[in-house]
């Protein structure tokens, strides 16, 4: 264990951990190819991989978020091959590795490609995403004041790669052809394996991010060095899980038992069950104090799952609806998935200096108030989509400004509430159980995911044409905003309504 004066003899620059620096220009770059490949993702679907298809949006919808679950899923499996295996820095150049292999294979115009692709960007995700964001971490002492503000550093970075990346990836998309903006996405993910590359040449990680210990790699499973295996098993499921991101059909018919399901949504279903009977369990075994607050833990990770499923139709059906009835001057439909960030960067210090000016009044919400708030914004920036129908022009266009301000409202609620979600989790959680309840949190994102392909087949038009568009489809979107709209405030003021009853369960954690 490294003592407070080894942290200090790290290299430094503008007062924090020189790798910092390092990381933070790695997570812009692989964020960059990430935001950068989604931007394109729907549009492609629907105007390439399933332009024959009548039901063109539903098999999008049903891939977006058969995508969109596993490659949040897989940050669970990965970060536990990097605490037991790898360690860190082998996961995030593992991770980026298949990740760069991914996007480049998505320039090759075939389905089967289209498929294998998105599995590499999966399970190289697993890898690179939960050990960068840990990474952070192991750079300050227990207790350092200045952890925060690296993570909100780190965090800007996040941001900006989301923010740049859907304008020059579209741009090249819409310029020259899908290709080439998916293949940008694939020059920034090997950028930032460069930059983290530099940052372990420099030496300024120290001893960080090893295995576990020295043997751990040369481990032999099945007479093979666990060093080599992991990679050969994560480049063999690679093709397992673009079998399972292709097979997007329904299994039953509509009133059958299986119903609107297909091989993944079982899968999520059956998770979901073990984790509820699981928690169950813990629940029954837990004293009165400590089941209190893991009652709240589990309240929080249901909220924010039902903010995320309103939150990642931005990559989806806002995207489609960007496209088909918003008048774009100012952008691609695809550049329109930058506004999230560019809304994050402008208002992530305000709102922070808000929260510190409100704690030094004794005004500052407790964590339930700011997650009922962060809803209620999601809920209202969902109206003003709903209401934008009766702006629309003659083509059935509505002006921009509408969806600049739905982007600002819920980039609003998502700075109420998942920067504090995390830290809450650890919080409430009893100690033994703080790991796999960190999981349950990152989980909630797939579910999440979940809710984005319910909603996307609830909105998909049915047509071959390319130039769908019109009063049809903008009624189709502006009734479906305005019955999302109605369960985000719905749920949003049942949660400030229980904050004092959650106030309660909560104690003394704010």
């Amino acid at each position: 264990m490294e003592t407070k004066n080894e942290f200090m003899e790290q290299p430094q620059m503008f007062g924090h951990p020189k790798g910092l620096f390092y990381l933070f220009f790695a997570e812009l770059w692989e964020r960059f190819s990430f935001y950068g490949m989604r931007a394109l993702l729907t549009l492609y679907m629907v105007n390439v991989i399933f332009e024959a298809l009548t039901e063109r949006d539903f098999a999008t919808a049903a891939v977006y978020a058969s995508y969109g679950s596993l490659v949040y899923a897989s940050t669970v499996i990965g970060g536990r091959i990097s605490d037991q295996i790898l360690g860190m820095r082998n996961s995030i150049f593992l991770g980026g590795i298949l990740m760069s292999i991914g996007h480049f294979v998505l320039a090759i115009e075939n389905n089967v490609a289209f498929f294998l692709a998105l599995a590499f960007i999966i399970v190289g995700n697993g890898f690179f995403k939960p050990n960068i964001s840990t990474f952070v971490g192991t750079l300050y002492p227990h207790g350092d004041p200045k952890k925060d503000s690296g993570f909100t550093i780190f965090y800007m970075g996040i941001n900006i790669g989301g923010w740049i990346a859907p304008l020059l990836c579209g741009w090249l998309a819409y310029s020259y052809g899908w290709h080439y903006g998916f293949g940008l996405a694939g020059v920034g993910m090997l950028t930032g394996l460069v930059v983290f590359w530099r940052g372990i040449q420099s030496n300024v990680f120290g001893e960080r991010g090893l295995p576990p210990n020295e043997h751990v790699l040369q481990k032999k499973v099945l007479g093979i060095k666990q060093g080599i295996l992991v990679p050969v098993l994560a480049v063999l499921s690679a093709p397992l899980i673009a079998y399972l991101l292709s097979a997007y059909k329904s299994l039953g018919d509509k009133g059958t038992f299986l119903g609107d399901q297909n091989i993944v949504n079982i899968i999520f279903k059956l998770i979901g069950i073990t984790i509820f009977v699981y928690l169950g369990y813990i629940m029954y075994k837990a004293t009165l104090d400590e089941r209190k607050k893991l009652f709240v833990a589990i309240l929080i990770t249901f909220f924010m799952t039902i903010f995320w499923g309103f939150h990642e139709l931005s990559g989806s059906v806002i995207t489609l609806f960007a496209a088909r009835n918003v008048d774009l001057t100012l952008m691609s439909a695809a550049q329109t998935n930058s506004l999230n960030s560019m809304w994050i960067i402008i208002l992530a210090i305000p709102v922070s200096l808000m929260w510190t000016y409100l704690s030094k009044k004794n005004l500052n919400p407790r964590t339930p108030y700011k997650f009922g708030l962060g809803l209620v914004f999601a809920g209202i920036s969902f109206y003003v989509l709903a209401l934008s129908g009766a702006s629309a022009n003659a083509n059935g266009l509505v002006p921009f400004t509408y969806l600049l301000l739905m982007y600002f409202l819920i980039s609003v609620g998502e700075l109420f509430m998942s920067p504090v979600g995390l830290s809450k989790i650890t919080d409430l959680s009893p100690k033994r159980i703080v790991a796999f309840m960190m999981g349950v949190w990152f989980l909630a994102v797939a579910f999440a995911f979940q809710v984005v392909g319910f909603i996307g087949k609830q909105l998909a038009i049915e047509s071959t044409d390319k130039n769908v568009g019109g009063f049809e489809t903008l009624a189709v979107y502006t009734d479906g905003f305005e019955l999302i709209a109605k369960y985000a405030l719905g749920a949003g003021i049942l949660v400030l309504l229980a904050s004092p009853f959650i106030k309660r369960l909560m104690g003394k954690v704010h």
